[in-house]
């Protein structure tokens, strides 16, 4: 049997006074109105050149187990109450480079939209933070054997509508994580109040509904 891991990111757009003049000029481009300047630095949690990752989750599909590394102001390191999640904290560099020396053991990752944004965010930041990539995360697309992206799959690469999670959790009847009150919109809210835990526990409930959805495709729709 594949050794098989679920992955999945959270991301903080860093301030948009954090960038000169002309990289503000760059990535205002073409907003019109103080809506689009607000949608405009809203989107830079989108970018891994305008923003850092904060947490990266680990989940495996078949075990139930995970592993969860995120920033902290304070080292932290624990077990979930059910012993099934190991939480560790660590700098964006600390955490990536955890990251890579883990990935490795997996035969197999499985996301939602990774190869359209976790991988790629993931690759980019390490190579900004001289972190080397130990695995690529973005291999043949029209491939499984190595990455299932499920929103690829579910969309038959792009030939049908694109949908978020939280739409597919809910009419495959599983428990969205967006349902409970939280969003990625709140990531930079939660991380600017130190709510470091909260947002780890965000990116497990993600992780937990892409590996039911995994486990639906898998069962009726894989071939």
């Amino acid at each position: 049997m594949l050794n098989k891991v679920v992955l999945d990111i959270e991301t903080v757009g860093f301030p948009f006074e954090s960038f000169d003049s002309k990289q503000q000029e760059y990535l205002l481009k073409f907003a019109e109105n103080e809506t689009e300047v607000e949608e405009k630095k809203q989107q830079l949690n989108l970018y891994p050149l305008t923003a850092q990752v904060v947490t990266i989750g680990l989940f495996n599909p078949d075990t139930e187990k995970g592993k969860i590394l995120f920033q902290s102001d304070k080292e932290e390191e624990f077990v979930s109450e059910d012993e099934t999640v190991h939480y560790l904290s660590g700098s964006e560099k600390t955490i990536l480079e955890e990251f890579w020396k883990i990935i490795p053991r997996y035969n197999q990752f499985i996301t939602f939209n990774g190869r359209g944004f976790d991988s790629p965010f993931l690759m980019i930041r390490s190579a900004i933070l001289e972190i080397r990539t130990s695995i690529n995360l973005v291999p043949y697309r029209f491939s499984t054997d190595k990455h299932i992206d499920l929103l690829e799959q579910l969309t038959f690469y792009g030939a049908i509508r694109k949908f978020n999670l939280d739409f597919y959790c809910k009419q495959f009847g599983i428990d969205s994580p967006k349902s409970h009150g939280t969003t990625g919109l709140n990531i930079n809210e939660m991380f600017a109040n130190k709510a470091f835990k909260e947002i780890a526990d965000y990116c497990l409930g993600d992780l937990r509904a892409t590996s039911l959805l995994y486990k639906r495709w898998l069962n009726y729709i894989a071939h």
